[in-house]
């Protein structure tokens, strides 16, 4: 996760997650770790909010709200193709993610 990591660090300050955090009530910080965790768990078995809260110790709701602001579950698995060296970039990925081109 360390890439991951790193790439959402950066992505803190974009005013997508700043906005998504304050719709929330979360910090820029906890909105990227918890789309990291998101992201982490829609590729392993069970469920992915499920999954997610027990790692990020966030309240499932507000995982479940972060989850439809990124795009739902489909946005994840784009998260999970680029991190996995699917085509793309990661920077043309997560700027569509978040309302960049």
């Amino acid at each position: 996760m360390g890439m991951l990591d790193g790439i959402l660090g950066q992505v803190a300050g974009n005013p997508a997650i700043t906005n998504l955090a304050e719709k929330v009530g979360l910090s820029p910080e906890q909105v990227s770790a918890a789309i990291g965790a998101l992201g982490a768990a829609h590729g392993q078995e069970g469920d992915t909010v499920a999954a997610a809260a027990d790692s990020t110790g966030l309240p499932h709701d507000v995982l479940n709200q972060i989850l439809a602001h990124v795009g739902g579950e489909g946005a994840l698995g784009d998260i999970g193709r680029v991190l996995g060296g699917g085509e793309g970039g990661i920077g043309g990925m997560l700027g569509g993610l978040f309302g960049k081109d």
